[in-house]
């Protein structure tokens, strides 16, 4: 069983807001997703999706998306970005997804001796403070990481590989430690990963370890939109 990841796919099956108006990175980028899958995954792999999953705004319009993913090869696990407003309660959520499509929220999934927990995650401080809307929401994503965390543990056995999904990077961009980081550490978890950075400017290591922890952006179009094979 192999493990990959890859996120925001912004899928728009229900809405009008094709992704190739951002650029090149985005023409025919669900073809080339879709083809890398069936060169790379079984029906036995795991695959990532962290956030960002689709443009619809409600529930109801995202189930041609869920759909959409729910007919690429393995198991599909997902986590909620910060523009997926269709992400009602997790029991809505996971009231309406197809076989073989799996909702992380603060919670745990165990694949085998493959352990996935996380949540979304926020924007980590920079040069001081967090406006304090942003501060109240960081703190809170802290204590919901933990709390995944903890549950983590009544699974855990020895060989177990622990992974965690976030949406958000799980520092900052000069990659200091976090409230994040400190609990990923606590729970000596051992790969995150993560999406939300999009564009040539943005901050690009694929691949971090820090604290031997290995750290992995997903996010399709800086991935040339491949898969990360995980661990």
């Amino acid at each position: 069983m192999k493990v990959f990841a890859i996120s925001d796919l912004h899928l728009s099956n229900a809405v009008n807001k094709p992704m190739e108006i951002f650029g090149a990175k985005w023409e025919n980028y669900l073809l080339k997703i879709e083809k890398d899958i069936n060169l790379k995954m079984s029906d036995d792999d795991i695959l990532l999706l962290c956030g960002d999953l689709s443009w619809a705004l409600k529930l109801p319009d995202a189930i041609c998306d869920l759909e959409y993913i729910s007919k690429f090869k393995g198991k599909k696990v997902i986590i909620k970005g910060n523009h997926d407003y269709w992400w009602q309660s997790i029991s809505k959520v996971r009231g309406l997804l197809p076989e073989s499509v799996f909702a992380i929220q603060n919670d745990v999934l165990k694949f085998g001796n493959i352990i996935i927990c996380g949540t979304r995650g926020w924007t980590c401080p920079e040069n001081g403070a967090l406006e304090p809307e942003d501060q109240k929401i960081y703190l809170r994503e802290g204590e919901r990481l933990k709390l995944s965390l903890k549950n983590m543990q009544k699974f855990r056995q020895q060989n177990d590989r622990v992974i965690c999904m976030m949406h958000f990077p799980p520092f900052n961009s000069k990659r200091q430690p976090s409230i994040f980081t400190e609990i990923l550490n606590e729970y000596k978890v051992n790969a995150v990963v993560y999406g939300h950075l999009h564009g040539k400017d943005c901050r690009k290591e694929l691949k971090l370890k820090i604290n031997d922890i290995s750290y992995y952006l997903t996010s399709c179009d800086l991935t040339d939109n491949v898969l990360t094979e995980i661990l």
